[in-house]
C-alpha cells in the first residue's frame, strides 16, 4: 500500500482538482441537558456532522455508526439518516451541508457519456478521525460568523474558510493509518466501489490492504460472503443498472464499456449470471410504467429495479427514489382513491400494483380498465412470497430469484460472523406506541433475527401468537441479554421513554459489555419488504461493535 494514501483508496485525492465546493448551511446543535438530535431524513446535499462534545449514535440507510469528539462523519445525498447526542452534560454538534460538483471528462466514451456537468463523489464517507476538536470548532465558530452575515465578502470569507476546513479533515485523514481487519477490508471495498471502471486484480488490491494475496483472499471472503472479483462484477452491474434507467438512453455496447467490460458478450453473460435476466430483456423491462398504488410496496420494487412511475405523495420512498436516482418522473399521488384515478388516467400506466384488502371491489374494478393491476392477495404473505409474486406478476421472477439467492448467501455470512456466545444471547424486540408495548417475534425484525441469524428469543417471547404485548413491568424484569427498542415519535411514547430509559436494569451490559438496549427509530424498521430486511441483514452485525 502507498503509505501516501492513508485511509483513502489511492487517486482518490486525485480527483480534488476536479472538485469545487460550496457551502450551503452551517448549525450548532447544542444542548446542556437532555438530547440533542437530527431526525430521520433523506439528504438532498453531503453532510457533515462534527461532535464538539458528548457522544451518540448516528445510522445512515439503516447502518450504525458512533458519534464522538475526536472524529467527524460524512453523508452523502440520498442516504436516509438520523444521528442523536444523548446523556447528561454538555452537548454539541456543527452540521454543515454542502455541495461537490465538477467538470468531468470520461476517456474513451461516446459523446452522450463522457463529457456532462455533473457530481463526483467526495472523497470521503462515514467516520474520520480528526486530529484536534479544539481546532474544528475554532473552523466552525468562524465559518458560522462569516456565513450569517450579509456582506458578500464575508460570505466569500465563509466558503474560504469551509475549503480551509475540508483541507483540515482531508489531512487527517491521509495521516490517519488504522491497522485492524474491519478497517482494511472496508478500505479495499470502497477502493473497488470508486475504481469499478478499472483494470483491477486480486494482485493490486491485496496491494492496497497492504497484506499477502492468500491472507487477503480470505479475509474479503469471510467476511463479505463473496470474492473481491465477485464484488467488483456487482459493482459494475450495479452501475450499468443505473445506466439503464427509463431516464437514460445509452446503447448496450457503451454501457458496457463504460463499467469496464471491452467484451460485450461477456458482459451480457455476468449481467445475466448478477441480475437473473438478459441486459436486453432489463432495458425493455425498465421503459414499462408502473405504478405503486400503495406506499409498502415501493420495497419490493426497488428489490426489483423499479423506479415506479408513480407512488404515495405522502410516503417517504417516494422522495428516496427522486434522490436516490436523480429522476424526477415519480408522480406523487394524491390521497383520496378518486383524485389518484383522475391521475393514472392521463397517466396510462402499463401495471398499477396494489393491496387487495386496502381496495374497494368497485376500485379494484376501475383500476383493472386502466391496466394490468396485480393486487396481493388478502393472505398474509410473508415478504419473499411478497417478491416472488410482484415479481411473477411483472415478468421479473428471474430477477427475485436472483436477488433471493444473493439475500440467503448474505444471511448465511451475517450468521456465520455472529456464531459466538457474546452474539447469541437472549434477544427481545419490542415496539412503544403511545402507551402500547408490542413484542416484534414474526415479521421484519423478528423474522431476520430469529430465523435467517438464528438468535435465541427471550424466554417470554410467544412466537405462536399474532400480536404480544407487555406492560412496562415486564419489559423492565424480562430476562433478556439484548433488548431492540423501536420508540415511536408521538408524545405518548417519547414521554414513557424519557422516563424508563435511566432504569437501572436497561443501563447494564449484555455479555459481550456492549450497550444492552438498542434504541430503532419506527421507520424504516417497521416497513416489511424485500429492501427493508436486507436493510436489517445488514445493521445485525453492527449491533455488537463499538458499541460500548
Amino acid at each position: 500500500m502507498n503509505d501516501q494514501d492513508g485511509v483513502l483508496p489511492g487517486g482518490t485525492f486525485g480527483q480534488l482538482n476536479q472538485m469545487w465546493f460550496r457551502l450551503r448551511s452551517i448549525e450548532q446543535n447544542n444542548s446542556l441537558t437532555g438530547e440533542c438530535s437530527l431526525r430521520l431524513q433523506f439528504l438532498e446535499s453531503h453532510l457533515l456532522l462534527i461532535p464538539v462534545s458528548g457522544r451518540g449514535w448516528i445510522t445512515v440507510d439503516g447502518k450504525y455508526g458512533e458519534l464522538r469528539a475526536g472524529a467527524a462523519f460524512v453523508c452523502l445525498p440520498g442516504q436516509l439518516i438520523e444521528a442523536c447526542l444523548e446523556g447528561s452534560g454538555e452537548q454539541s454538534v456543527y452540521i454543515l451541508r454542502f455541495d461537490v460538483f465538477a467538470q468531468r471528462h470520461l476517456p474513451e466514451q461516446p459523446d452522450q457519456l463522457s463529457s456532462t456537468q455533473s457530481r463526483l463523489p467526495f472523497p470521503l464517507e462515514g467516520e474520520a478521525a480528526v486530529a484536534s476538536t479544539v481546532t474544528y470548532s475554532k473552523h466552525c465558530e468562524a465559518i458560522t460568523a462569516s456565513m450569517g452575515s450579509t456582506d458578500p465578502l464575508q460570505q466569500l470569507l465563509a466558503q474560504s474558510r469551509f475549503y480551509e476546513l475540508l483541507y483540515s479533515l482531508l489531512s487527517d485523514t491521509r495521516q490517519s493509518e488504522p491497522d485492524d481487519t474491519d478497517t482494511i477490508m472496508e478500505r479495499v471495498k470502497l477502493y473497488i466501489e470508486q475504481h469499478y471502471r478499472e483494470e483491477l486484480s486480486i494482485t493490486l488490491l491485496a496491494g492496497e490492504a497492504g497484506i499477502s494475496v492468500r491472507h487477503f483472499i480470505r479475509l474479503f471472503k469471510q467476511k463479505y460472503g463473496l470474492s473481491a472479483i465477485e464484488y467488483l462484477t456487482e459493482c459494475r452491474i450495479r452501475q450499468a443498472r443505473n445506466l439503464m434507467l427509463p431516464h437514460t438512453n445509452y446503447e448496450l455496447k457503451d454501457i458496457a464499456a463504460y463499467v469496464g467490460y471491452k467484451d460485450l458478450a461477456y458482459f451480457r453473460r455476468k449481467f445475466k449470471q448478477v441480475t437473473g435476466v438478459a441486459p436486453a430483456a432489463f432495458m425493455r423491462n425498465t421503459k414499462l410504467k408502473i405504478v405503486a398504488y400503495h406506499g409498502s410496496l415501493i420495497g419490493t420494487l426497488l428489490t426489483l429495479n423499479v423506479i415506479p412511475c408513480a407512488a404515495p405523495a405522502d410516503h417517504p420512498w417516494t422522495e428516496y427514489y427522486r434522490r436516490k436516482y436523480g429522476t424526477g418522473t415519480v408522480l406523487p399521488l394524491l390521497q383520496e382513491d378518486n383524485d389518484r384515478l383522475q391521475q393514472l388516467v392521463s397517466l396510462r400506466p402499463d401495471y398499477i400494483l396494489g393491496l387487495e384488502q386496502a381496495l374497494s371491489p368497485a376500485m379494484q374494478q376501475q383500476l383493472q380498465e386502466l391496466a394490468p393491476a396485480p393486487l396481493l392477495p388478502r393472505l398474509q404473505m410473508d415478504w419473499r412470497a411478497q417478491l416472488e409474486f410482484i415479481g411473477h406478476s411483472l415478468g421479473k421472477s428471474q430477477e427475485a430469484a436472483a436477488w433471493l439467492a444473493a439475500y440467503e448467501r448474505k444471511a448465511e455470512t451475517v450468521r456465520a460472523s455472529l456464531d459466538h456466545p457474546l452474539a447469541k444471547g437472549r434477544l427481545l424486540i419490542a415496539r412503544l406506541s403511545a402507551q402500547t408495548l408490542t413484542v416484534l417475534s414474526n415479521r421484519s425484525l423478528g423474522e431476520v433475527f430469529y430465523d435467517d441469524l438464528q438468535f435465541i428469543p427471550a424466554p417470554l417471547v410467544n412466537r405462536k401468537l399474532s400480536r404480544q404485548t407487555l406492560t412496562l413491568a415486564e419489559l423492565m424484569s424480562a430476562d433478556t441479554d439484548k433488548l431492540l427498542l423501536i420508540v415511536d415519535e408521538d408524545t405518548e411514547s417519547q414521554a414513557i421513554w424519557s422516563d424508563i430509559q435511566h432504569q437501572e436494569s436497561l443501563k447494564r451490559p449484555d455479555p459481550a459489555g456492549y450497550s444492552r438496549v438498542e434504541l430503532l427509530p419506527p421507520y424504516p424498521w417497521t416497513e416489511y419488504t424485500s429492501f427493508t430486511q436486507e436493510m436489517i441483514l445488514d445493521l445485525a452485525p453492527l449491533l455488537w461493535r463499538n458499541r460500548t
